[in-house]
């Protein structure tokens, strides 16, 4: 039997204790209730001594007694201490014509109820302690509850390779010396070199981390033990410890081999730091130390290599990343073209595409997409296929898909009013137009209002190329377009809706990001404001700057959402007779695709706000040089 199989026989012996001990306590007993009113012994002598009782019976061991008048009328007493020896004599020399029975006390059952309810709750509590001091005996029985199950090869686990792996280019390269070492360590030990203890990928969720550490173990044919950083901690103490002991031991026991332990962060955070997101966790800092001190016993030559995923670098603990315990940091971004192109080819595989759907249409029209993205995209267009009895996916399930992943699925259940049609359409209109006329913002797709998730209505921007960095304009135009649907509000209707929560909160990000992150703050010049999550746990605090100076980006962030909102105005009171038109498009037909957008654009002109930034003045009036 195996512990989690212990614990649940353990658990259903407590439940079943616990009731039984509430059955004896409360409904053990199916004897009905006495009802007999219960008078006075001085009652009872006084009906005696007038010749008014009839018959008494006599419990023996009991002061109770059933006494029942001429009339027929019983009723019960209790005989004092002192007459209990002798009382049948006294009652039968006061009167003699009263019929004296005596009967015995019931054995067994009542005397059974009694010890059952002062044995039950002694032996739940022995029971229940036994199962915690079971739980926190640690050693090898509480370590091997979560340890990780060799993967041989030819199992499932071991057919995962570098060519199941598409859009990581960097990462295979920099994991493939890690192969080579599995594979023929000599050649390396022979040069003198030491292959890096420690490998942690990091990158944002989805971009295939664990996918990549499968891939490594499979191609160098080695057992793979595979944890999550959760299974380590638990409520008890010296768990986590030894839990990572007892990997450590059956990794070197199956060397050459693979820890791989996903989520890290949830042990290797920061210790210390004091109240709040750092605050220490005993055990977990336990499980943390020994972790460090596992990793620093390793043997170069004995072929262990720990390798650790995480979306979360910046709150790990310095001392998890520093050489000797993680030598090498690989970053597992998300995919470029180059890469999305080889994600769609890996997950479109066993999927028929119709004519006018190809692989280079589906990269590039999912920048910012990770492989998990990606497999999800082509998996809804499948499904939408087969729902519609298609025999292959054609672009119009490709197109429904990516609405669907995008923004969510459509809510046809939605009832809107005519009214409430039109202030989405204006407001879904006035994101449009800003987006298109601004040159820096990205080129609109689509405009639909269509409700889909949490949005009434969404207007669709994609970018024509990848982009790593974004200038201080594209950022000033980003913030222009989101505002756009509440400007356009105002400027028909003149009372705002609630629909613009979503693109107020983006808007005041991107500002303030823009102040305390990126050195664009229009006052306070080059300076990073506050310190990042990692950063915090040992200071214990986010701010690092005066009360006056929080003041003053107060005022910068206020001043950058203005402009924006001023700028927004400008291309919208340009273009007052476009606003209309397609507001009336949308009310129309609801959505408006990219050859639709491109009839009422034509003509169009970009349209370039005057911006005066920085400390210097600097004006901005011919920054497009595209």
């Amino acid at each position: 039997m195996t512990s989690s199989q212990r614990t649940r026989v353990l658990l259903v012996l407590l439940a079943v204790a616990t009731a039984f001990l509430v059955f004896v306590t409360f409904g053990g007993d199916d004897e009905p209730v006495d009802t007999t009113p219960v008078r006075d012994f001085g009652v009872l002598a006084t009906l005696i001594d007038d010749d008014d009782i009839q018959s008494v019976e006599f419990t023996n061991g009991s002061a109770t007694v059933l006494a029942t008048t001429v009339d027929g009328e019983e009723f019960r007493s209790i005989v004092p201490p002192g007459f209990t020896d002798d009382f049948t004599e006294i009652l039968l020399a006061a009167s003699p014509a009263v019929d004296v029975s005596t009967v015995n006390a019931p054995a067994g059952g009542t005397d059974w109820a009694l010890l059952l309810r002062t044995l039950a709750p002694l032996a739940l509590m022995i029971l229940l302690v036994w199962v915690i001091l079971a739980r926190m005996s640690g050693g090898k029985r509480a370590g091997k509850k979560f340890t990780a199950k060799t993967r041989k090869e030819g199992n499932d686990i071991q057919e995962v390779t570098f060519a199941d792996v598409a859009g990581a280019t960097e990462a295979v390269v920099e994991l493939g010396e890690i192969r080579e070492f599995l594979s023929d360590p000599k050649r390396f030990q022979n040069m003198g070199a030491k292959i890096p203890k420690g490998v942690l990928l990091y990158g944002p969720p989805g971009t295939g981390k664990t996918l990549l550490a499968r891939a490594v173990a499979g191609e160098a044919g080695v057992p793979f033990f595979s944890l999550s950083g959760s299974d380590f901690v638990e409520m008890f103490a010296g768990v986590g410890a030894s839990r990572v002991r007892d990997l450590f031991e059956q990794a070197r026991k199956e060397a050459p081999a693979i820890i791989f332990v996903d989520e890290i962060d949830a042990v290797g955070r920061h210790r210390g730091g004091g109240a709040g997101v750092g605050a220490g966790n005993e055990e977990r800092e336990q499980t943390l130390n020994q972790l460090l001190v596992e990793m620093d016993g390793f043997d170069v030559e004995t072929g262990v290599i720990f390798i650790a995923a995480t979306n979360r670098p910046d709150i790990l603990d310095p001392a998890l990343l520093r050489p000797g315990r993680f030598d090498r940091q690989v970053a597992v971004e998300r995919p470029d073209l180059a890469g999305r192109r080889e994600i769609a080819a890996v997950h479109a595989k066993g999927k028929p595409l119709a004519d006018d759907v190809n692989i280079e249409t589906i990269a590039r029209r999912t920048p910012g997409f990770t492989g998990a993205d990606i497999a999800n995209l082509l998996n809804e267009a499948a499904l939408l296929s087969a729902r519609r009895s298609k025999s292959a996916i054609s672009h119009a399930e490709l197109d429904d898909a990516l609405d669907r992943v995008i923004a969510g699925p459509e809510k046809s259940s939605t009832t809107l009013s005519d009214k409430e049609k039109l202030i989405i359409a204006y407001h879904e209109a006035g994101h449009a137009i800003v987006g298109h006329v601004l040159p820096g913002s990205d080129p609109i797709h689509k405009v639909s209002i269509i409700a889909r998730g949490k949005a009434l209505g969404w207007t669709l921007a994609l970018p024509e190329k990848d982009k790593v960095l974004m200038s201080r304009s594209e950022l000033g135009d980003e913030m222009a377009m989101l505002l756009g649907g509440r400007i356009a509000e105002e400027m028909i209707f003149g009372d705002p809706t609630t629909g613009a929560a979503n693109d107020i909160e983006r808007v005041t990000a991107i500002a303030r990001n823009m102040v305390t992150n990126f050195g664009m703050s229009p006052t306070l010049g080059l300076q990073k404001f506050g310190v990042g999550v990692g950063e915090s746990y040992a200071a214990g605090t986010a701010q690092n700057y005066s009360d006056v100076i929080a003041s003053r980006i107060d005022e910068d962030v206020q001043l950058l959402v203005d402009r924006a909102a001023e700028e927004a105005r400008e291309v919208l009171d340009l273009h007052r007779g476009l606003l209309d038109r397609m507001a009336e498009a949308l009310i129309e037909c609801e959505t408006l695709n990219k050859e639709d957008l491109g009839e009422l654009f034509d003509g169009v002109e970009p349209f370039v706000p005057v911006r005066v930034d920085g400390p210097r003045g600097i004006d901005l009036r011919d920054r497009i040089a595209r």
